[in-house]
């Protein structure tokens, strides 16, 4: 009897527990819901003061960019959106506010992981942005990686307000070139830029194949696919580009190399790892630059211990014909630039007079100089396989 009274009280007491914690929730569950729809409005007026009775809607079979979680309309026609993306880390997640003009109202970072901060007023430099001149607003100098990325972010937001008004997202200058590249061969497996080793004149780039098919070579707004012999596939090529492009596939298919031995020439530049002599009787050399991986600390980020190393063709007489960098360790988000085409496209055409007219690396002075460095050894190189002295 004793152990059923003791039963009967705890379920009692239980009991009452669970109305007392059941009447409780239905007192602080609207309060809650109140006060976390006060945030989420607060962070949506603080990039659209203006806004006034906002509404998530379904963007589900919108296509939207897959940084896009959620987009609000607003009475007046604007637009909020939330967005996640990654700088030089992930989770960076941003909402944007665009007007009914198209026209950005605020953009704030809502939470991030990144390391130096230019995330928290970032926003500032995109109010007023629209779909036509975001691109060409700046990103921060050694920040790159976060505040493109942040940049970027602001880019889908402006597309999916477009979209959610019932338009077309806007494209980029990069996807209309990749598009219209793969259009050109859509047989092709993928699409890289051939390295020159030889001026070509007449053409402003050329494309092969990955899986063997054939080339696109750019004339002006022309995207001319040929195949393996230079066969013009396209239709709409005029004779003189279609003349033009054959011949590149021709010269591009006749290139040869014959590796030098270095050993064989006093005070060839260490840095210099291989050069070879091409049948038209430029030059192509593997150099090695020591940026931040070779002279860097640990006071900042830790040095990799590895060199930046470089591809470069080059006339005889000393013209750059093409620049790449073929791999590298730096650091991330920072002295990585230097794979980039924006950074290492800029020797293309210089000399031994001009090559340390580009820009640097924002926030890299160890990975620019070490680069400008190795091309600097380049142009020795030259010199000394042409018979000349290098002055110490």
């Amino acid at each position: 009897m004793k152990y059923i009274k003791c039963i009967l009280s705890l379920t009692l007491i239980c009991s009452v527990i669970a109305v007392m914690l059941a009447f409780a929730n239905y007192i602080t569950e609207p309060i809650i819901a109140k006060n976390d729809d006060a945030k989420a409005n607060e962070a949506l007026l603080e990039v659209m003061p203006d806004g006034e009775d906002f509404t998530l809607i379904d963007t589900s079979t919108m296509g939207l960019a897959t940084t896009v979680n959620e987009v609000y309309t607003e009475k007046n026609g604007g637009v909020v959106v939330k967005l996640t993306t990654t700088g030089f880390n992930p989770n960076m997640t941003v909402m944007v506010g665009i007007d009914a003009n198209g026209n950005v109202t605020g953009a704030t970072c809502l939470s991030s992981e990144e390391t130096l901060g230019y995330e928290k007023t970032y926003g500032e430099s995109v109010k007023g942005a629209t779909i036509s001149t975001i691109d060409s607003v700046d990103t921060v100098s050694g920040a790159t990686k976060t505040t493109s990325a942040y940049r970027n972010a602001v880019r889908d937001a402006l597309n999916a307000a477009i979209v959610a008004g019932g338009g077309e997202a806007v494209k980029s200058d990069e996807e209309i070139f990749a598009e219209n590249l793969a259009a050109a061969l859509p047989e092709a497996d993928g699409l890289a830029p051939v390295f020159m080793l030889d001026e070509i004149e007449g053409i402003d780039g050329a494309y092969a194949s990955s899986n063997n098919v054939g080339y696109v070579i750019c004339i002006g707004d022309k995207f001319i696919a040929t195949d393996n012999n230079g066969k013009v596939i396209s239709d709409s090529a005029t004779t003189e580009e279609k003349a033009a492009a054959t011949s590149a596939v021709a010269m591009i298919s006749s290139w040869e190399t014959t590796q030098i031995d270095l050993a064989a020439y006093a005070n060839m530049p260490s840095a210099i790892v291989a050069a070879y002599e091409t049948n038209s009787g430029n030059y192509l050399f593997d150099v090695k630059a020591a940026g931040y991986g070779i002279n860097g600390g640990n006071k900042y980020h830790p040095a990799s211990g590895e060199y930046i190393y470089i591809k470069v063709s080059i006339t005889a007489d000393g013209k750059i014909i093409a620049c790449e960098t073929v791999s590298q360790q730096e650091t991330a988000g920072l002295g990585d630039a230097c794979a980039s085409p924006e950074y290492y496209s800029q020797f293309n055409g210089k000399t031994a007079e001009n090559y340390k007219e580009v820009d640097a690396i924002g926030g890299a002075t160890l990975t620019s100089n070490g680069y400008v460095t190795a091309i600097s050894r380049v142009f020795e190189a030259i010199t000394i396989l042409n018979g000349g002295a290098i002055n110490e």
